[in-house]
């Protein structure tokens, strides 16, 4: 996708709901989660935690951090969920997939998911968790685009945190999100695959066998005012008049 929301964006959401509706019909608990999203922790001991308060619900799903009308009432964000398998969630895996028109017509996955999650929590009893976005267990675009948890975000470049994930939502295109996984020391391919990664280039056979990856990850500065593990003063903001983030 060349930006979010633009047509590939659209044709991608409904693959994203394809894989899971057959993985739900498979019988097995499931977790889903975008590219964009860097381990920190095993996310899935949380969910396994049977001491867990939370433990008892059918599906968990980030917040979103856009408490906005558009995904009301939950506001979760559907790029990042953990779903047990049984009646309810196998029913509302397979009415979503039944629904891709909404996701055409709405040019959002996480739009039509949210509507049709709620009507099955009022009909059917679908137990849904949003982890609240204030836990520092599964940050995301919000916290890092956010001045309020500039400190937090500090935290993680330091690495100390409880952090398990981190989801690199609320950013418009592809191309920025590597450069700000490049900044915080998280990007880890090999710089003749960033074009393949980036343009969506064909991969040829001479290049399966080559390997992709860093063992380190290589930092590279692009915006100071954007979190970084090393300060970028140097850098021009991405946002005008923005103050360097360290």
């Amino acid at each position: 996708a060349g930006s979010y929301g633009d047509n590939v964006f659209v044709a991608m959401m409904f693959a994203k709901v394809v894989c899971v509706q057959l993985i739900s019909m498979l019988g097995y608990d499931l977790l889903f989660q975008d590219v964009d999203i860097i381990w920190f922790r095993n996310p899935l001991d949380y969910f396994h935690d049977e001491s867990n308060p939370s433990y008892n619900f059918d599906m968990y799903f980030q917040d979103d951090g856009a408490h906005s009308a558009r995904y009301t009432p939950f506001s979760a964000n559907s790029g990042f969920y953990y779903a047990r398998h049984n009646d309810k969630t196998r029913h509302f895996f397979t009415t979503l997939l039944y629904s891709g028109d909404l996701i055409i017509q709405w040019y959002s996955h996480q739009q039509a998911l949210v509507q049709l999650m709620a009507e099955h929590a009022s009909q059917f009893g679908l137990r849904v968790k949003v982890l609240d976005r204030d836990m520092d267990e599964f940050p995301g675009g919000w916290h890092y685009h956010s001045r309020k948890k500039r400190g937090f975000m500090k935290e993680i470049m330091k690495g100390d945190h409880p952090a398990k994930i981190f989801h690199m939502s609320w950013t418009n295109n592809k191309a920025n999100k590597v450069k700000f996984f490049q900044q915080m020391g998280q990007w880890y391919v090999r710089k003749e695959w960033e074009s393949i990664v980036q343009d969506n280039a064909t991969l040829s056979k001479p290049s399966l066998t080559e390997s992709c990856c860093l063992a380190d990850a290589e930092v590279i500065c692009h915006y100071r005012d954007k979190p970084s593990i090393i300060p970028c003063g140097e850098s021009n903001p991405i946002d005008r008049g923005k103050p360097s983030f360290w």
